[in-house]
């Protein structure tokens, strides 16, 4: 599955490393821009950005500038970022179509959920139902697993963690990540449980099993043989 581009447009190279490292941890891919200007030229280049992080106070055109000609253009999601709390500039954030206003100083990991929040809402982060690899199909809708055509027996967090895995492919997935997505933020077990729910996995899935490479100290990652 092709990475959603996220353009990161503020002034200040440090911020735009900051939120473009948390973005890549998160599978996806980051263009930046260090003002309104040269964010444009990146927006009429690249035809599928999904998301834009835009900086209010910038040199040669600000964010609210480079917001309205985006506008003119595209209905494509926008979060504003701004070292000021006035209310007024909300406002005007909202007026001119800005899906999220976050002021600075804000948590990065923040900042992504919102991201990823707002992909969904808009759809950009809606998987296919039918996932392939290796060999293996995934039914999301008519929740079936086949391996070389043949249906395999998963229990419902077997084929939640299973589909998790065959989404993120190649990504590397801690064991808190696992847990948050697959057993949700309210689950309160330990890890462990993870290990054993990818132990039964990997047996069902028999040779396909390896497909699912532990990674010491820290999770798994689903990497699916050519």
């Amino acid at each position: 599955m092709e990475k959603l581009k996220i353009l990161v447009v503020d002034d200040e190279s440090r911020m735009r490393k900051l939120v473009g490292d948390f973005l890549q941890r998160e599978g996806f891919a980051v263009l930046e821009a260090g003002d309104g200007i040269e964010a444009m030229d990146i927006f009429y280049e690249e035809k599928n950005i999904a998301l834009v992080i835009l900086d209010v106070m910038m040199p040669r055109m600000d964010g609210w500038q480079t917001c309205r000609e985006i506008r003119k253009e595209s209905k494509i999601p926008i979060i504003m970022l701004t070292a000021r709390g006035d209310e007024r500039d909300e406002l005007q954030g909202f007026e001119l179509g800005v899906d999220e206003y976050i002021s600075k100083p804000f948590s990065p990991k923040i900042l992504v959920a919102r991201v990823e929040a707002i992909l969904r809402r808009t759809n950009a982060l809606a998987s296919e139902d039918m996932l392939r690899a290796d060999g293996i199909e995934l039914d999301k809708a008519a929740h079936i697993v086949k391996i070389d055509g043949k249906t395999v027996d998963l229990s419902y967090k077997e084929f939640e963690l299973l589909a998790y895995f065959m989404e993120n492919q190649g990504i590397a997935l801690s064991r808190e990540k696992i847990l948050n997505h697959v057993w949700n933020y309210d689950y309160f077990g330990d890890a462990r449980t993870i290990d054993t729910h990818v132990k039964k996995l990997r047996s069902k899935l028999k040779d396909k099993g390896d497909d699912i490479k532990t990674i010491w100290g820290m999770g798994y990652k689903f990497e699916a043989k050519l």
